[in-house]
């Protein structure tokens, strides 16, 4: 049987070549060519990263005579080309085709293609890849922000100089709604965010000017796909402005994507794997989040002998939103990275708040100089300090060194002050759905796991300075999700290299 076939020869290479820590190698290879053999789909979370585990999906693919298509970021797709599967097919002596690409061709048996290309093709019927053909996508903790993105509908300025030529007999209308819109989307208050849902007469506006031109079959086709989602599905609509330039851009996005999603599982057998999707091993969350049903589900727990993290949290730290928070956190963040010194690693500080952003980087800089970057990665020595956001941190984090000391200020709980996350919150009370649990919560926990999953594999040492884990309900959600880890109130100094008298 297939599955025994790829246990045997995992197990051989494991003991020949194998140099990684992780348990469970063999038993997520059996489920993957399982789930390839009967064509049944399967969702694994692995509490691990790529490099860790990805094994156990590339033998099955490798050893087994079935076409395969892998769904990743472009990064690790080029690790697992360079990286992985040449020593894997070098052992198995296979020649099995392998390439990149964004469509399937002849004589392909795996096929590595993005998220973009797979999403494309399967929410907008491009017939680029075969319609039953078995996919595994890995990093999937991103697949529900892959997808918003893809059926996000962008209107710019070019497309409003398209609209007015296809309709030229009414450029003066066209032009009056965008002059109103203008006005009345330049008069907002700025926000750290830099967007604004549009309300009062905006919406309006568009409207008013999309209904006309489409009663006439005058709408562009970027323009027709705008107003189609608009009248299909619950939506969010904002705009983005630049004032030196006086113009905006619209924006209009689904509030929830699994309407969108809910075919494609339905189509072929998909394997769906990431570090960490859901707190549940059968992750109800995240699959209503998708539009997954039924499913094979499987978690994997990091090893407790090899994979803890150290992990740091006072008792007696102000609440975020307190006066007493700010200088609180800059005395124990200078502490910490003073303590740091004698590690030949990264310091990486994640603070969302731009302004206290701004102010941890400027006492920094006055202590230790040059080191410090403030959302700048380039040239990060190895005992370089990185002071960033958790969108900047996970766009950069897996081209970086791993860093020896991750100091979380805040939580990274979606804020109700951005105006999308506020509108998608809406929607859940509508819903009458509880929105903390759906949406914030998980939010947080995937931010989270994502960025200390590499400080697990290395030891690391995590602080995290939100006292709301100690305080609120959910700490001991999140406590739960950073297990296992040494977790203690004080500073110990062996974490740094200090060895006690």
């Amino acid at each position: 049987m297939f599955e025994v076939e790829v246990h045997s020869v995992l197990r051989d290479f494991i003991k020949e070549r194998g140099d990684r820590n992780w348990a469970h190698h063999l038993t997520m290879a059996r489920l993957v060519a399982r789930a390839l053999r009967l064509e049944r789909s399967a969702l694994m979370q692995t509490g691990s990263s790529v490099s860790k585990y990805c094994w156990s999906y590339l033998m099955p693919v490798l050893w087994g005579e079935r076409s395969v298509l892998l769904v990743a970021p472009r990064s690790v797709l080029q690790y697992l080309l360079t990286e992985e599967i040449p020593q894997l097919q070098d052992w198995l002596e296979t020649s099995k085709p392998v390439r990149i690409g964004d469509r399937w061709e002849a004589g392909d048996s795996l096929l590595l293609t993005t998220p973009e290309s797979w999403l494309s093709d399967r929410l907008k019927v491009q017939h680029r890849f075969p319609a039953n053909i078995p996919t595994i996508i890995d990093r999937a903790e991103d697949l529900e922000q892959w997808t918003r993105k893809l059926l996000t509908i962008n209107l710019s300025i070019s497309d409003w100089n398209r609209l007015m030529e296809s309709a030229p007999q009414y450029v003066e209308t066209i032009r009056d709604t965008k002059v109103k819109l203008t006005k009345a989307i330049f008069s907002r208050p700025q926000n750290p965010y830099q967007c604004y849902l549009l309300s009062g007469i905006e919406p309006e506006l568009i409207q008013n000017l999309c209904a006309k031109l489409a009663s006439e079959t005058l709408l562009t086709p970027k323009f027709s796909d705008f107003w189609q989602l608009w009248q299909e599905r619950p939506s969010i609509i904002w705009s983005s402005r630049d004032r030196e330039r006086g113009v905006f851009e619209l924006y209009l996005a689904p509030v929830e994507v699994a309407t969108s999603l809910q075919p494609i599982w339905q189509r072929q057998p998909v394997v769906v794997t990431g570090s960490f999707l859901d707190l549940d091993a059968s992750a109800p969350i995240y699959r209503h989040e998708l539009g997954i049903e039924d499913i094979l589900c499987l978690k994997f727990s990091p090893d407790r002998q090899y994979e803890p993290i150290q992990l740091y949290i006072p008792d007696r730290l102000p609440m975020h939103n307190t006066p007493q928070f700010q200088p609180a956190v800059l005395q124990q963040v200078k502490l910490l990275v003073g303590l740091s010194n004698n590690i030949a690693r990264p310091v990486v500080i994640l603070v969302e708040d731009v302004p206290l952003q701004a102010q941890v980087g400027s006492v920094l800089a006055s202590e230790f100089g040059s080191r410090v970057r403030v959302e700048d990665s380039r040239n990060l020595s190895d005992r370089g300090i990185l002071v960033c956001g958790w969108s900047f941190w996970k766009l950069h984090q897996d081209k970086l060194p791993v860093p020896q000391l991750l100091i979380v200020v805040t939580l990274p709980l979606p804020s109700l002050e951005n105006p999308l996350v506020a509108s998608r919150v809406t929607y859940y009370k509508k819903q009458r759905q509880d929105w903390f649990r759906y949406y914030l919560l998980p939010s947080a926990l995937r931010r989270l796991q994502q960025a200390i999953v590499p400080l697990r594999e290395s030891q690391g040492v995590v602080a995290l300075l939100d006292n709301r884990v100690n305080f609120r309900s959910y700490g001991k959600t999140i406590l739960a999700a950073l297990e296992p880890c040494a977790r203690i109130n004080y500073i110990d100094p062996s974490w740094f290299g200090y060895l006690g008298s």
